[in-house]
């Protein structure tokens, strides 16, 4: 049997990334992929078993190393307003870190994977849980007035996904140049904050 090679799975996962991103799941092929790492489609199977199991492992560990980011720090008895601005900057230093990967994860996370990929292991339901446990606590301290999940999450996180996207277009509306300040993500902050709160 073959030994992994760590360097050429780490090629493997970076243009599987690449292609992901630029072709979606229409243009990505094992063979493409291959040819892109010069190493033969043989060669994927020893790390993985086809084309689904390789965009589930990959996705996986991206979603991971996303949920774990996004806690550091962070715990479901903060106040909501701290407790939501940790998460504001973890979730926006990991973005700006990792363009590519959250490119990757927007595109799995919208497709059969990313349920998949979400109910493959309980570190994600303690993720959720998590999050449920901040929630109800804010609502029940009278932080955070009730509205529907996805009206929260547009006010809560749209704002700051709306900028992140700008700042990795390079531009804003009508193609104004745009870079991403503190300045601009903590006024985004402060409007949602203003919103969500009684």
């Amino acid at each position: 049997m073959r030994i992994r090679d760590i360097d050429k799975e780490k090629l493997v996962i970076e243009n599987a990334i690449d292609q992901i991103v630029q072709d979606g799941f229409q243009g990505f092929s094992m063979n493409k992929l291959a040819k892109a790492c010069n190493i033969s489609v043989a060669t994927l199977y020893i790390y993985y078993k086809d084309k689904d199991d390789l965009i589930l492992k990959i996705g996986g560990t991206i979603a991971l190393d996303f949920f774990t980011s996004t806690v550091k720090d962070f715990s479901p008895e903060m106040s909501f307003e701290e407790g939501l601005w940790k998460q504001w900057e973890n979730r926006s230093l990991f973005a700006l870190k990792n363009p590519k990967e959250v490119a990757f994860f927007e595109i799995i996370k919208h497709s059969p994977y990313g349920e998949a990929i979400l109910n493959s292991s309980t570190k994600f339901s303690d993720f959720r849980t998590s999050m449920h446990q901040f929630i109800e606590n804010a609502l029940r301290n009278n932080e955070l007035v009730p509205m529907t999940f996805e009206v929260f999450w547009a006010i809560a996180y749209g704002p700051l996904y709306t900028l992140l996207n700008f700042h990795k277009e390079g531009k804003s509306m009508g193609g104004k140049p745009f870079i991403l300040t503190n300045k601009m993500i903590r006024e985004a902050f402060q409007a949602a904050i203003k919103a969500l709160k009684p």
